[in-house]
């Protein structure tokens, strides 16, 4: 299905809070050794990367990590920080967007195509300037979790047609 929309060498990036809430919203989650079978076998693939925060001695996660590190993803992680808030006593954070970027940028000369689980606008200006660069720019999403700014820039797919594919 993706076949036709990339060229060349393909990179997929992975905003692990962006799909951990569309899992949320779909009522189903993503197999991730599925979703690599299935870029294998529509893409010509250089590289798979997973961008997640990280709990300290949290284990379910670190064999998940593990998990993703064995079957060929490179991950990429930052510890969760909590930021306190006078309102509601405060929140935990975990943000990897500037990885995401500075990873894509360093890579450009890599690949062709430019493949983003993310729905956040944020990555308007990636995408911006991976297109200066002749990249071709999909983004996965579902309907309601991706940014305007992404969809009038990228090719947008919803990831609820993949479902079939990577469905867990």
């Amino acid at each position: 299905m993706i076949g036709k929309f990339v060229k060349g060498k393909t990179v997929v990036f992975i905003d692990a809070s962006n799909i951990y809430f569309s899992n949320k919203k779909l009522n189903w989650r993503v197999d991730f050794l599925k979703l690599k079978k299935y870029m294998e076998k529509e893409t010509d693939i250089w590289n798979i990367y997973f961008y997640t925060a990280y709990e300290t001695g949290n284990k379910k996660q670190k064999k998940f990590i593990d998990f993703l590190e064995i079957i060929g993803y490179i991950v990429r992680t930052k510890k969760v920080k909590f930021i306190k808030d006078n309102k509601t006593g405060g929140f935990h954070k975990g943000n990897l967007d500037v990885e995401i970027t500075i990873d894509a940028v360093h890579n450009k000369e890599k690949f062709d195509s430019f493949l983003l689980f993310s729905g956040d606008s944020d990555f308007e200006a990636l995408i911006r300037y991976l297109k200066k660069y002749k990249k071709r720019c999909l983004v996965f999403s579902i309907k309601n979790h991706i940014s305007i700014e992404l969809i009038k820039i990228a090719k947008f797919i919803n990831i609820k047609k993949l479902e079939k594919y990577i469905h867990k």
